[in-house]
């Protein structure tokens, strides 16, 4: 067990776009997992067409634990996780949690995440460590996944299992090393640009078993396009790999 505090004041992410079915409930539940903890939830919101905006403003108008951060158009996952980011810098919060806005990413795992978050600078909710797993998935989804995160292993030299999770927490001190505007993706993508940058500062990565649940209600936002464009960087951040080997050890 750590023998540390984790880094308070919190801030939960949930970069949204049309999750009107689920983030009126997701708020609640969140937040009842973290009532003890100095824990707020911020929802990135890309003008959603369905209301999720609305709900979320509702929400926030009667618990000041609650912040909308309403983006003009649909930008990309990648620039929703950096406006999050930024806002927790800016709002003096010490650690950045991420996670899906559908359920996909149960808020019962939050404990175990910010534990893991006393002694780690980077916390991944792994689907690939002991413990975690994926439900409700067919078998091809699983594949996928699957041999995403083994060639970004292999291709970046990256030691998470899970170097596709969203499922994670940011402590502050690793965040203000980011240089954003260096950060190309704008999707799915992002994750695996971000993991590898912490890790060649030599953040230390931890990893914190997850069982992962496809999404309640709506529809995936995962397009054929954004599976090619995640294979893109993983070429692009290998080539940077030649040239600039990493910083420093990320912890195991």
């Amino acid at each position: 067990m750590p023998t540390v505090a984790p880094p308070t004041p919190i801030l939960i992410i949930f970069p949204t776009y049309n999750e009107a079915e689920n983030i009126g409930a997701l708020i609640p539940e969140t937040l009842a997992v973290v009532a003890g903890l100095d824990a707020h939830v911020l929802v990135v919101d890309d003008d959603s067409t369905d209301g999720t905006g609305a709900i979320v403003r509702g929400l926030a108008g009667s618990n000041p634990r609650v912040h909308l951060l309403a983006r003009p158009g649909k930008n990309g996952l990648g620039t929703a996780y950096m406006a999050g980011f930024r806002y927790a810098l800016d709002h003096g919060y010490n650690l950045a949690i991420t996670m899906d806005a559908d359920f996909s990413h149960s808020p019962s795992h939050l404990p175990a995440v910010i534990a893991a978050a006393a002694d780690g600078d980077v916390v991944v909710g792994s689907r690939y460590t002991r413990g975690g797993g994926i439900r409700n998935w067919p078998i091809h989804r699983k594949m996928l996944s699957a041999g995403a995160n083994i060639l970004a292993r292999t291709v970046l030299g990256v030691r998470s299992r899970d170097c596709t999770s969203g499922y994670r927490a940011y402590r502050r001190e690793i965040l203000e090393k980011v240089r954003f505007e260096d950060i190309r993706s704008d999707g799915y993508s992002f994750l695996i640009e971000m993991l590898t940058l912490c890790e060649r500062m030599g953040a230390r990565i931890r990893e914190s078993p997850i069982q992962f649940v496809d999404r309640r209600g709506g529809v995936s936002k995962i397009s054929r396009r954004e599976i090619f464009k995640a294979f893109g960087t993983l070429w692009r951040m290998f080539w940077m790999r030649t040239k600039s080997p990493r910083s420093g050890p990320a912890a195991p």
